[in-house]
């Protein structure tokens, strides 16, 4: 467990008999009672649900499912979703605790990059927790939550943020800003070119020059062109999207063929916790 960053020690007693074990930062995350614990989402990815699909990988490979998570359970995550309110509930209270942790930095690391906006849609935006925190911060933009209908059935918005229901490939509600949080990796390279073609719609809706944000990971490559640090994660996350969903994790070079091909011209990247990045992205 200290080996794996779990705990760290020292000793108490100068010769060495006597040592104390203590929890670091990445561990104090996994508390229930810390505000921005992300146990729900260790939960969610350690469920039966998410982790039978893992052993679908050779049967999947020979088949022609689309994921080794359609072969486990015979239909799409998503599909599942719908159907399944007990998966739905565990997949939005792990996207609710990993919004929270990503909120908070984003709000006070990038509070510019929100700054003098009128109108924000968050696309896929789950339960709402990010939208209602830039609500919040930022009460004189309009913000709307928008994802699947099954996914907003039932809440409650305020007086600057609503919840609407639809589908991101058909049509995105126009706003000044489009919010991607965790989004585009869940898709590949063609699906994310309509998602991004939908936002470029939805900002010309709007009349003004408007942006996308994207937060999601950018993979790191050195000069030789090797992944460099916390490699074990950002591959196992690229496989995850390979189990999941139809996506994958993208490199610098990947998110920039995504962004042109859409037809915007030009973007700015943003490191913002660990792994994860801020791309905005202008027409």
């Amino acid at each position: 467990m200290t080996h794996s960053g779990f705990f760290s020690q020292q000793n108490v007693t100068a010769n060495e008999l006597e040592i104390e074990y203590m929890l670091t930062d990445a561990s104090i995350l996994l508390l229930k009672d810390n505000p921005m614990s992300v146990t729900p989402f260790v939960q969610a990815m350690l469920d039966p649900i998410l982790t039978n699909p893992w052993q679908q990988l050779s049967t999947w490979f020979k088949s022609d499912d689309p994921t080794p998570f359609k072969t486990a359970h015979g239909m799409l995550v998503w599909d599942y979703a719908a159907h399944e309110p007990n998966f739905n509930n565990l997949f939005n209270d792990a996207m609710e605790s990993d919004a929270r942790l990503v909120t908070s930095v984003v709000i006070e690391k990038c509070k510019g990059v929100f700054n003098g906006l009128e109108s924000l849609v968050d696309v896929g935006g789950g339960t709402g927790t990010m939208a209602k925190a830039l609500a919040k911060s930022f009460p004189k933009m309009e913000c709307i939550v928008f994802d699947l209908p099954h996914v907003v059935d039932g809440f409650q918005g305020s007086e600057n943020l609503k919840y609407v229901g639809g589908d991101m490939f058909k049509e995105i509600p126009p706003a000044d800003a489009i919010l991607l949080k965790w989004i585009l990796h869940d898709w590949n390279d063609e699906e994310c070119v309509k998602i991004l073609k939908k936002c470029k719609e939805s900002l010309k809706q709007k009349g003004k020059e408007g942006k996308v944000i994207i937060i999601d990971m950018v993979l790191e490559i050195d000069h030789k062109g090797d992944i460099t640090k916390s490699t074990e994660t950002q591959l196992f996350f690229d496989m995850l999207m390979m189990v999941v969903v139809t996506g994958k994790e993208r490199n610098e070079k990947e998110w920039s063929n995504l962004i042109y091909s859409a037809g915007f011209g030009g973007y700015k990247i943003t490191p913002i916790l660990g792994l994860r990045s801020m791309i905005e992205i202008y027409p």
